[in-house]
């Protein structure tokens, strides 16, 4: 079982490849929050139909005050395959290690078949980062088929700002 981030944590700082050319960083401090999307990969429908619905609330997502990241361990040729097909406007990363998928405390799945990928893979992680660079929300699932509802979680997240609520979770046992 991986290792959850621990709530209020410094987010692990990562340096991810952008589809199309440079680097991003995610989880230094910044002048935004940044709403982090883990999603399978090319070969997971479930996959595009969470970013499309993202695509359709991402000026929502930005006037709240978050940037909007998405990464999978695909190659960039297959992750810009998906931005090519579809459009997200989103900042789309590739190639997501077996290091930063550990770091991030997602579950790695072995493919099932050649068809399905070529390597391990992170299932689905959405975390909401502090402009501090620290861990808001974790939500972290074994499967695609159990993600938390973007528009939901976008209400709950406009809540905790103007409200100055603290990260929960936060009792270890």
């Amino acid at each position: 079982m991986p290792e959850t981030l621990a709530a209020n944590s410094p987010f692990p700082t990562l340096v991810l490849n952008r589809v199309g050319g440079g680097t991003i960083t995610v989880g230094a401090a910044k002048d935004n929050w940044t709403l982090f999307v883990v999603y399978r990969g090319k070969h997971c429908g479930r996959c595009k139909n969470y970013l499309n619905k993202l695509e359709e609330l991402k000026s929502s997502w930005e006037k709240a005050g978050f940037d909007i990241v998405v990464v999978s361990a695909d190659a960039e040729a297959k992750a810009q395959a998906d931005l090519d097909e579809f459009g997200w406007s989103f900042d789309t990363c590739h190639s997501l290690s077996l290091l930063q998928m550990r770091a991030l405390g997602v579950f790695v799945s072995t493919p099932l078949s050649p068809d399905e990928a070529d390597a391990p893979f992170a299932e689905p992680g959405v975390f909401c980062i502090t402009p501090e660079g620290k861990t808001q929300i974790v939500a972290i699932s074994n499967g695609p088929a159990a993600r938390p509802d973007l528009a939901e979680l976008l209400d709950g997240m406009i809540f905790t700002i103007k409200n100055d609520r603290p990260a929960r979770g936060d009792v270890s046992l």
